[in-house]
């Protein structure tokens, strides 16, 4: 419980301080959470997955607040480009593998080795759809 209020305060003051987060930002970010509460209640009830608890929906909340601001962030450094291309295919190939070793690290630090929820995955969904923040736009 301790990592996940320390981690949940750090979260915080990186949406707070942080200029490219904005409420558009934190829209997308209540969007994918409220989406992803959905499909764990659904699946509690239809598959017997364990019900999600207070603590894990505020874990998820974190989860996606800091995959959306990784993708926020690279998104800045190399933004979308405005045609489909093969420059699209190798921006995600460069979120999404470093976004999921990220995962991995925050599931172990949130939940430890007994895990409930993909939170890797979900960090790495989180920082790819938050990668198409800023749009690059071509000058011809």
């Amino acid at each position: 419980m301790f990592a996940t209020v320390v981690m949940g305060l750090l979260t915080l003051a990186l949406f707070i301080l942080h200029p490219y987060l904005n409420l558009v930002v934190l829209k997308k970010v209540f969007g994918i959470a409220l989406f992803l509460e959905i499909f764990y209640l659904m699946g509690s009830y239809l598959s017997e997955w364990p019900f999600p608890t207070p603590k894990i929906i505020i874990q998820l909340i974190i989860v996606v607040a800091l995959g959306v601001a990784l993708g926020v962030v690279f998104s800045k450094i190399w933004p979308l480009p405005e045609h489909k291309g093969f420059e699209r295919i190798a921006r995600t190939i460069l979120i999404i593998i470093p976004a999921l070793g990220l995962g991995v690290g925050l599931q172990l630090v949130l939940q430890g080795q007994s895990a409930t929820q993909a939170i890797y995955l979900i960090f790495a969904l989180s920082a790819w759809l938050g990668s198409g923040h800023f749009i690059r736009k071509n000058t011809v």
